[in-house]
């Protein structure tokens, strides 16, 4: 198998070979494949938006699995290429006869499928899983910046201007709270970086139908949501949610190494005070029941992805813009996301593998 195998160009292609994997190893071992079809939505072409689900393994055990990709959108490809990787190595072969593997595949199909982060509400679906029995999170500082962080025009000299001002707000409040401020969500600005939205999105309430159709008698779950963009250029980084100090924070230690996991710093800095991850709604699905995992980062332009995100954000605003322009703004984006380089592809790939592999083992020795 080569990494090309397992990467795709597009959402359609990753969807197809997703699919085509899944089925073929169902055939082999049995298991499950099923799809959630966008109500309204399509893909560039017209064709479907869909979240598919591929279930193997054990479906009673009480050691169950559960790995998602494509929570940004247009991060999916590395994600959809480390699910199908796993598939095509015969992962589901392998598995303990007590556990059970549910893989989602591209959480977001709409942002996957349109070469954005976001959803098709530009809803960023990593900060959408509050809870919405309470208010919102606020982020104040955030008010006072949203302005200066909206591009008019694509140039050099708009760019300074952005950056001249988070510059300013550097020096009056310093490098982590501007970090916090970008990254943690805000719940105000539909036409802002990271909105979390006013309503749970409709991947939100699908997730939670998986979660409840098939991690129902799961009492013991492994969670990734795999990522780009902070780390290490192709480099693992991790990021977990679980209580720091707690068991379980101690177990994913155990699994993934304690010097991966525990203290590290995304971009040298403070680790922000994120909301409504995909990560605490899972939990809040399963309930009481305990979940160990990670979102897991593979590293590629670190710091220097706030321009990207911002391009992500300007490009959705443009109606008419020269389309060769877009093309060449959009590979640029890409390939900051997921980047075009072979190497950076297959090393992802093959720590993609170790990685499901460990958390796989640690799951079946809970």
């Amino acid at each position: 198998m080569e990494y090309y195998d397992c990467f795709a160009a597009s959402y359609a292609n990753a969807r197809a070979k997703f699919l085509k994997s899944a089925v073929a190893t169902q055939k082999m071992v049995g298991g499950d494949v099923r799809s959630f079809v966008h109500p309204d939505k399509k893909a560039p072409d017209g064709g479907p938006l869909a979240i598919d689900v591929a279930c193997f393994g054990n479906r009673k055990a009480a050691r169950q699995a559960l790995f998602i990709s494509g929570t940004h959108g247009q991060e999916g490809f590395s994600g959809s290429a480390v699910q199908i990787g796993w598939m095509s190595r015969g992962g589901p072969s392998r598995l303990p006869p007590d556990t059970g593997v549910v893989m989602v595949h591209g959480l977001n199909p709409y942002g996957f499928a349109h070469f954005t982060r976001t959803t098709e509400n530009n809803v960023d679906l990593n900060r959408n899983f509050i809870d919405r029995a309470g208010a919102a999170p606020t982020n104040q500082h955030y008010e006072t910046l949203h302005g200066d962080l909206m591009i008019r025009q694509w140039t050099d000299a708009e760019n300074a201007r952005v950056d001249a001002a988070m510059a300013r707000f550097t020096e009056a409040h310093g490098r982590d709270a501007l970090f916090n401020t970008l990254a943690s969500g805000q719940y105000l600005h539909p036409d802002g970086l990271m909105y979390g939205g006013k309503d749970r999105e409709w991947s939100n309430r699908t997730l939670e139908a998986i979660v409840t159709e098939t991690l129902g008698g799961a009492e013991k779950v492994a969670f990734i949501d795999w990522h780009t963009g902070i780390g290490d250029y192709g480099k693992p980084f991790f990021l977990c949610f679980n209580e720091a100090g707690g068991p379980l924070f101690a177990r994913a230690c155990d699994w993934w190494g304690k010097d991966n996991v525990d203290g590290v710093r995304p971009h040298g800095m403070e680790r922000p005070n994120y909301t409504g991850l995909a990560f605490h709604g899972v939990q809040r699905f399963l309930g009481n029941r305990e979940m160990c995992g990670a979102v897991i980062e593979f590293g590629t332009r670190g710091v220097n992805m706030r321009r990207v995100l911002r391009l992500d954000q300007w490009l959705r605003r443009q109606n008419g813009l020269d389309p060769d322009v877009r093309e060449t703004l959009r590979a640029d984006m890409m390939d900051a996301f997921c980047p075009f380089d072979g190497q950076w592809r297959m090393n992802t790939l093959a720590s993609g593998l170790k990685l499901t592999d460990q958390a796989i083992a640690g799951l079946a020795s809970w």
